[in-house]
């Protein structure tokens, strides 16, 4: 509703349109979903904050599971009763860059620009869903039908719409491989998420660096090495200290903060936007790579200078050149992985519900996720709008 401050409130049941900026256009290529598992994400957050540009009135929510209840009458694929897995990017699958695979930069979803989000500011005016019911267009192409047996492993399928892939897409971009050392900044579910992905691509040693001592042992508990970076310890010798050898440079370095992110040691307590991305081009070693998930804006409200505002950082590329490093950033194209990921879901190759601390709430509930997520609660808050969730895991993790 503004800076601070979320609410619940009833709105109408969704229509096969999508209504932006006083226009309004059909969409019969879409569904109707009765969300099963809706998630808060860190992005959501940044806004909550009010360190974007989000309207007043925005409906949150971009991490969507749910039952098809409404078919439009484009859709061929897809029947009433079907459970889906959404992608957070909305994407047409018809023009250049969705042919490439490129779904995150969608050229036809978003007037404003290139990529579509639901629920998400200049992302194209979508109806985000963190709500009882979605409506999602171009379904054919943009839902992902789930296998039977999905429900038994709901908690875990639930974060397939963006962080688990997210995770995963910032290890593979950043090259990692069986044997490879890698550093993930930032302990929140996203870094741990791609901790775990590190984990399941191979990786010898997986370091998660934060300053919050519950998100630290949440890394510790997973089978990954915990660094706090608020002791002051510099990163060569604190690399040192854990791969020995005299190593002091990772392979790989995966950024899941973003333009929030802290200073180190004493200036932990300060916002220091590039931080994390001078760090990482310090700690990765020549010719390695940089996967970069965590979330960077053009506006910010609430940057800490006139450059921060507007998404321009103090970034040392002179050292990121001199060492040949790569750098990949942007949105996942959550569609390039999901599939592949929900096969290890349900193969058992990975446990990605337990390591991000997947929580069950009601939707009544969000609010008071939205203040405990804020404060560093080391928890993935699922929503449950229908109590379908807890009916088949009533023994899930609860707020």
């Amino acid at each position: 509703m503004r800076p601070g401050v979320v609410e619940v409130h009833d709105l109408p049941f969704p229509k096969l349109e999508l209504v932006h900026e006083s226009q309004s256009r059909k969409c019969q290529h879409g569904v109707v979903l009765k969300c099963v598992a809706t998630n808060i994400c860190g992005s959501d957050q940044h806004m909550v904050r009010g360190r974007t540009t989000a309207p007043a009135g925005l409906v949150l929510g971009h991490e969507i599971t749910g039952e098809v209840v409404e078919v439009g009458r484009d859709v061929e694929y897809l029947r009433v009763g079907d459970l889906v897995s959404v992608p957070f990017n909305v994407a047409c699958g018809r023009c250049d860059n969705c042919k490439r695979g490129q779904t995150g930069v969608c050229l036809n979803v978003n007037p404003a620009r290139a990529g579509g989000a639901y629920g998400y500011v200049d992302m194209g005016g979508w109806q985000g869903g963190q709500a009882e019911y979605a409506m999602i267009p171009y379904a054919d192409f943009n839902c992902l039908k789930l296998p039977e047996g999905a429900m038994d492993k709901i908690l875990d399928l639930a974060t397939l719409s963006d962080i688990f892939p997210t995770g995963f897409h910032g290890a593979v971009t950043a090259g990692v491989g069986p044997g490879s050392t890698v550093y993930v900044a930032g302990a929140g579910p996203v870094g741990l998420a791609a901790a775990a992905s590190a984990q399941l691509l191979g990786a010898a040693v997986v370091i998660v660096g934060d300053i919050n001592p519950a998100r630290l042992k949440a890394v510790e508990d997973m089978g990954a090495v915990p660094l706090d970076v608020s002791s002051g310890e510099p990163m060569p010798a604190a690399l040192a200290r854990i791969l020995g050898g005299g190593q002091t440079e990772v392979d790989a370095g995966v950024d899941c903060v973003g333009f929030e992110a802290r200073g180190a040691g004493s200036s932990a307590s300060k916002e220091v936007p590039a931080q994390v991305l001078n760090d990482l081009m310090g700690a990765v070693r020549a010719g390695g790579a940089l996967g970069v998930p965590g979330l960077y804006v053009t506006d910010d409200p609430g940057g800490v200078d006139a450059a921060a505002k507007v998404g321009a950082l103090s970034l040392r590329l002179g050292l990121g050149w001199a060492k040949s490093q790569s750098i990949a950033m942007g949105q996942c194209p959550v569609m390039k992985y999901n599939k592949q990921l929900m096969r290890a879901i349900m193969y058992d190759r990975v446990k990605i519900a337990k390591a991000v601390g997947a929580t069950v709430i009601s939707l009544d509930e969000s609010v008071a996720a939205y203040k405990a997520f804020d404060a560093g609660a080391p928890r993935k808050y699922i929503l449950d709008p229908h109590g379908v969730v807890r009916k088949h895991h009533p023994n899930a993790p609860k707020l």
